[in-house]
C-alpha cells in the first residue's frame, strides 16, 4: 500500500482498536495503558522505517527519487536498490522497536491467555477467503513484481499502476465511486504535480544551486570532512521537520536543496539521496503531526500528547543511531560510499 496514511487509518488502527477493546482498553480513560497506548505507539514507531524499506510504500519515496533525477542522480533499478540498501538497517529497527518500546513504555496487561481462542472465532465468523480478496492478492502480487522487475522488462511504474487499477475495476473489485472517494490520493496527486515542477524550477533558476554552494562555503569553513558534513546536513534535514506538518511538503519544499548541499560538500550521490530519502519516513513519527498517520494514531485517544513529544524524540535518536552504525556498516559493504 502505498500510503502510510492508508495503512494507519484502514488496516492497523482497526487491528489495534479490535485487540484494544477486547483486553478492557478504552481510548480517552485511563484504562488505555492497559495495552492500547503500546500498540499504538509500536505501530507508529515501527510505520516509518517500514516505509522507509519499500520504494513503494509512501508516496515520498517517489517523489524524492523524481528530484533526484531532475539535479542529474539516476538510480538504477530503483525498487531493487531502494531495498538493498534499507534491508538491514530497517530490518534490525522493526526488530528492536517493539522490545524497546515495552521497555520505556510498558503495557499494564502483559498476559492474554485468550487471544488464540478469540482470534479463532473471529475468523471463523468472517469465513474463507472470497473471490475478490483473492484477486485482490494476485493484483498485489503482480502489481510489486513488475514494480521490481519493470525496468528489466521495459515496463514504467506508473503503467503498472494502471494495471492494477484497471484489472481490478475490469473484474469488479472496486467500482469507480471507490477511487473518486479516495480524497487522500487525489490530494497527493495534485500536490505532486505542484511540488514537482516547483522544485523544478528552482533548480533550473538556479536558486538550489546558490544555496549549496553557500552552505558548502560555510561548513567548509569549518573544514569539514565530507562524513561530518553529511552528519550535519542530515541532523538539520531531520530537526527541521518539527516545524512541517507533511512529509511530501517537506520534501517538495526542503529536498533538491540538501541534496545539492550534500554534492557540493562532496557527499556520494547515491548515497546522499538514498540517506534524505530515508530520513524523511523516519521523521514520521516524531510529533502528532508530523505526518498522516501521526494525525491517525493520536485520534485513536489511545496516546496523551506529551507522550507522544517524548517517545517520539526518544525513538528518533535511537533510530538515528542504528540507521547511521548499521546503514553506514552496510551502504559500505554495498559500495555506496
Amino acid at each position: 500500500m502505498p500510503s502510510t496514511t492508508a495503512r494507519a487509518g484502514g488496516v492497523f488502527l482497526p487491528i489495534i482498536k479490535s485487540l484494544s477493546l477486547s483486553a478492557g482498553s478504552e481510548p480517552n480513560d485511563p484504562s488505555s495503558k492497559k495495552l492500547g497506548s503500546y500498540l499504538i505507539q509500536s505501530q507508529f514507531q515501527c510505520a516509518g522505517n517500514s516505509s522507509a524499506l519499500f520504494l513503494t510504500a509512501a508516496a515520498q519515496n517517489l517523489l524524492c527519487l523524481k528530484l533526484a533525477e531532475e539535479l542529474g542522480l539516476v538510480i538504477a533499478s530503483p525498487w531493487v536498490s531502494w531495498f538493498k540498501a534499507a534491508s538491514l538497517p530497517a530490518f534490525i529497527s522493526l526488530l528492536l522497536t517493539p522490545y524497546i518500546l515495552y521497555k520505556i513504555y510498558p503495557p499494564e496487561t502483559k498476559d492474554t491467555p485468550d487471544a488464540p481462542a478469540i482470534a479463532a472465532k473471529r475468523l471463523e465468523v468472517m469465513g474463507p477467503v472470497t473471490t475478490n480478496e483473492w484477486v485482490m492478492i494476485a493484483t498485489m502480487i503482480l502489481a510489486v513484481s513488475l514494480w521490481v522487475l519493470g525496468d528489466a522488462i521495459g515496463i514504467p511504474s506508473v503503467v503498472t499502476a494502471m494495471l492494477g487499477l484497471s484489472i481490478l475495476l475490469l473484474l469488479g473489485v472496486l467500482e469507480w465511486d471507490d477511487c473518486l472517494s479516495e480524497k487522500s490520493a487525489w490530494d497527493t496527486l495534485a500536490w505532486f504535480a505542484v511540488l514537482v515542477g516547483m522544485a523544478g524550477q528552482l533548480t533550473n533558476l538556479g536558486i538550489v544551486t546558490w544555496m549549496s554552494n553557500c552552505v558548502a562555503k560555510f561548513l567548509q569553513s569549518f573544514s569539514l570532512s565530507w562524513p561530518a558534513a553529511f552528519g550535519v546536513l542530515q541532523g538539520a534535514y531531520f530537526l527541521i521537520h518539527y516545524m512541517f506538518a507533511s512529509q511530501t511538503g517537506h520534501v517538495g519544499a526542503l529536498y533538491s536543496a540538501f541534496l545539492a548541499m550534500h554534492l557540493a560538500a562532496g557527499v556520494p550521490g547515491v548515497l546522499a539521496a538514498l540517506a534524505l530519502a530515508y530520513n524523511t519516513n523516519l521523521f514520521g513519527a516524531q510529533t502528532h503531526y508530523s505526518s498522516g498517520q501521526a494525525a491517525v494514531y493520536f485520534g485513536a485517544g489511545y496516546v496523551e500528547l506529551p507522550d507522544v513529544f517524548r517517545i517520539g524524540f526518544i525513538m528518533a535518536c535511537i533510530n538515528a543511531v542504528i540507521w547511521a552504525v548499521v546503514g553506514g556498516v552496510w551502504w559500505k559493504f554495498l559500495g555506496l560510499y
